[in-house]
């Protein structure tokens, strides 16, 4: 069959259906609601928050679990049921309203009970990465809604207890996360910000969501829609984080009820482009800047990447760096010598944890380490630069091997790219990564 022959198959299938009934589907809703905490502010509208978007989605034909002001046990219960019933789903959806934070980089949904002593405590919460494995399990189209993003005090609290050392891996509202293929990923509003939880019944992200979600619109168009109410009805104040990425047109209500996925969809060249942009001008070198351009050609930061290149060059030129003072040089030279890297990564959805070990370097401050050589399935190699102060951001590249190892079984030999937030102490350290799966990593000096 040509490609031609295919494109009119297509064509005819997604004809026949949008013309006909709407298809017969299994749809699987959790809707959760918290705003009776114990250990923090009350909020006013998660409960009819939830009850409100509970009686929209029915009438959408979704089977609902849902729960309001709900403790640790009984998040932990809704999440079992949900997960087992989004493996016969062709559609899931999560809608959750109440407060959540964000710590090392993962999003954190928070029981009515919750307590934060410390970094311990979280393990109290749940974690939106695992909501979001749960949703992939769903055949044709998946939605997680967070409308969550109000300011929560106990961050505070968690950064007081830590320290200030760690202090930056705890940020207000929540990290922004990427939309796998087929999902469509909201918030109330943008990463890193906090929304207002209004004055109405409902929230104004919610009121929104209410509004729209019955239309007979295509799905897209709907949470587009819902991020421009929401920013023109807080006075251009609050705009929604919306991730989008989806195949074809899907409709809840109306004719149409079909979304049409390629079976194998081509690999996006330019899809860790942003992650890698930001781990080189961590970094801030040229080699760091070569390394993106080479990597992602012709990608949205590749012109970027090449300035900057540009610009150091001429910097390096017309005056030679200046003498680091005897001081910072002894310090940041402090680290240098041999080094034993372990990478940790626990079991994540379908993909089983792993220990490696890796050897590296340090010289003038220059992290490097590498197993294998490139190009050859399982390599692996860290960079990056170690500060005075023992804060680094390190860049993480590979490819894969075993499939069962990685998130989504992807094939051997597969491109990968990761960060790490890494803090150096005399002849130790540790950090974490930072992208989709939880690992930790930690440095021994021999």
């Amino acid at each position: 069959m040509n490609l031609f022959q295919r494109a009119w198959l297509l064509f005819s299938f997604v004809f026949v259906l949008g013309c006909g009934p709407a298809l017969a589907e299994t749809r699987i809703a959790l809707v959760i609601g918290n705003g009776a905490y114990v250990h923090a502010p009350n909020l006013p509208n998660p409960a009819h928050d939830a009850q409100d978007v509970v009686a929209a989605l029915k009438r959408s034909h979704f089977e609902v679990i849902s729960g309001s002001d709900v403790n640790e046990a009984d998040m932990q219960d809704l999440a079992i049921r949900f997960s087992r019933a989004a493996r016969t789903a062709d559609v899931a959806l999560f809608y959750y309203s109440g407060h959540a934070m964000q710590f090392n980089g993962v999003n954190y949904l928070m029981p009515v009970d919750a307590e934060l002593k410390d970094e311990a405590d979280l393990k109290r919460f749940t974690r939106v990465d695992d909501v979001l494995n749960d949703l992939q399990q769903a055949k044709n189209l998946r939605i997680l809604v967070l409308d969550s993003c109000r300011d929560n005090p106990l961050a505070d609290s968690l950064k007081r207890s830590i320290g200030q050392g760690r202090g930056a891996t705890i940020r207000q509202g929540l990290v922004k996360m990427e939309a796998p293929l087929g999902t469509i990923i909201s918030f109330s509003t943008q990463a890193g910000q906090t929304a207002n939880d209004g004055d109405g019944r409902n929230s104004p992200y919610t009121a929104s969501f209410l509004k729209r979600i019955e239309e007979p619109r295509e799905i897209g168009e709907i949470f587009r829609e819902v991020s421009t109410d929401v920013y023109e009805t807080s006075g251009k104040q609050q705009l929604p984080e919306l991730s989008l990425s989806i195949v074809g047109n899907f409709y809840l209500n109306g004719n149409v009820s079909v979304t049409v996925m390629p079976s194998q969809p081509p690999a996006d060249p330019c899809a860790s482009a942003e992650t890698h942009w930001k781990a080189a001008v961590s970094v801030g070198t040229v080699a760091a800047y070569e390394d993106h351009v080479a990597r992602f050609p012709g990608c949205a930061f590749s012109d970027l990447a090449k300035a900057k290149i540009e610009e150091l060059k001429k910097t390096a030129t017309l005056a030679p760096a200046p003498m680091p003072r005897r001081e910072e040089a002894a310090t940041t030279k402090s680290f240098d010598g041999n080094w034993d890297v372990t990478i940790t990564c626990s079991s994540e959805a379908k993909a089983e944890g792993y220990v490696r070990m890796v050897s590296g370097t340090v010289r003038d401050g220059k992290l490097h380490a590498e197993a294998l050589k490139e190009g050859e399935p399982n390599w692996l190699s860290i960079d990056g630069q170690i500060g005075a102060d023992g804060k680094s951001m390190l860049a993480v590249h590979g490819l894969t091997k075993d499939p069962k190892y990685t998130i989504g079984q992807v094939k051997p030999g597969s491109l990968y790219f990761y960060t790490v937030n890494a803090q150096f102490n005399g002849a130790t350290g540790s950090g974490k990564r930072v992208e989709l799966r939880p690992c930790t990593v930690n440095f021994v000096k021999r």
